[in-house]
């Protein structure tokens, strides 16, 4: 199984808790975390894409060719580019180009996004949410897999045989498909026999394995080999020494991230209560001592049927940079060790 991390490149207070770190000191600090990742030991680090102030992560291809110069090994993967709202010929070839950059380390993870702000943004009509990102998706991956493309579609002019330059170390550049809640997404990813990797940001995990079969089902539907489907989790998440300390560091920003969150979106306010709830035995979030966070990333993949890839999204509670890098330590040397042994010998 791959473990990695995820940031959606949020600004941070400073230790004190005080003022905002600039934008340019926060970005910079992300590159620092995905170099020490690749350090670390982990296998993958994902930037996320958002167009809302708190978040830096508009141009993710940007920051992770930045961190393609700094790492030698970990893989750095969008998580997840909005393809609705882009080209998807300026996303492969920004993607391509991280790939020479990092020398075949480059992925992709394409979906429609948790916020809308991108639609408005690009002059596009959330009528046609599913509809663009089915026919983009289309587009993306013929250019994965010709350097010269046919294609025509309702959203985007055609292309007439056009070269689609530079093409990545890799062929085909891997890709994968984000998902929510949403079963057509599920049976989306299955029939083109791409791995999934689902965001599950809340509740029980356990929920989600209907989804997940429904995933499997329609691949082999298809003819794609079990091999072939593969499964990821994307998670909020945070280690630390003790239990503890991780609920102290954690909790008082994903309070009032997810309290705002909730406002724009007709949630009540995030309680102590849910909290519990969701770092529960059957709820989402991993968070606690590496031996308590290592059996709850192996229950995830239990509960789903075997998953090949762990994500944690640690960004989202206001944490400062010097627990982050604490917790990325951790995960590489304590947490990824306990699996790698837990899972010896199996496949998947």
């Amino acid at each position: 199984m791959q473990v990695g991390v995820d940031s959606f490149a949020a600004r941070f207070p400073d230790e004190g808790g005080g003022a905002e770190v600039s934008a340019s000191e926060s970005i910079r600090n992300l590159v620092q975390r995905i170099e020490l990742a690749d350090q670390a030991g982990l296998d993958v680090f994902g930037v996320g894409e958002h167009h809302r102030r708190e978040y830096l992560d508009s141009a993710p291809a940007v920051i992770l060719g930045a961190a393609a110069v700094r790492t030698k090994s970990i893989r750095l993967t969008s998580a997840v580019t909005v393809l609705s709202a882009a080209d998807p010929v300026r996303v492969f070839q920004n993607f391509a180009t991280v790939d020479l950059l990092s020398q075949g380390q480059a992925e992709m993870v394409v979906g429609r996004g948790s916020f809308i702000e991108s639609f408005p943004l690009f002059g596009l009509n959330l009528e046609d949410y599913d509809e663009v990102f089915a026919e983009k998706l289309d587009l993306l991956l013929k250019l994965r897999e010709n350097e010269f493309v046919n294609w025509s579609g309702k959203f985007r002019p055609a292309l007439t045989g056009q070269g689609v330059y530079p093409r990545p170390l890799q062929n085909p550049l891997p890709l994968w498909i984000g998902v929510g809640g949403t079963p057509e997404s599920f049976a989306r990813a299955g029939a083109l026999g791409l791995p999934l990797m689902v965001a599950i940001i809340g509740g029980e995990t356990r929920r989600f394995r209907p989804l997940v079969d429904l995933y499997r089902e329609y691949g082999k539907r298809a003819g794609h080999p079990p091999e072939k489907l593969k499964v990821g989790v994307h998670a909020l998440g945070y280690v630390a020494e003790t239990t503890e300390k991780a609920i102290d560091d954690f909790f008082p920003g994903y309070a009032k991230t997810f309290t705002k969150i909730g406002k724009e979106r007709g949630w009540p306010p995030t309680t102590r209560a849910h909290f519990d709830a969701v770092r529960g035995e059957h709820g989402a979030m991993m968070l606690g001592n590496p031996e308590e966070v290592a059996k709850k990333i192996l229950a995830h993949s239990e509960v789903l049927g075997g998953i090949s890839r762990l994500t944690f999204q640690m960004d989202v509670a206001e944490l400062s940079q010097e627990k982050l890098l604490n917790a990325i330590q951790l995960v590489g040397n304590k947490v990824v060790p306990l699996i790698h042994k837990a899972t010896a010998g199996r496949k998947g």
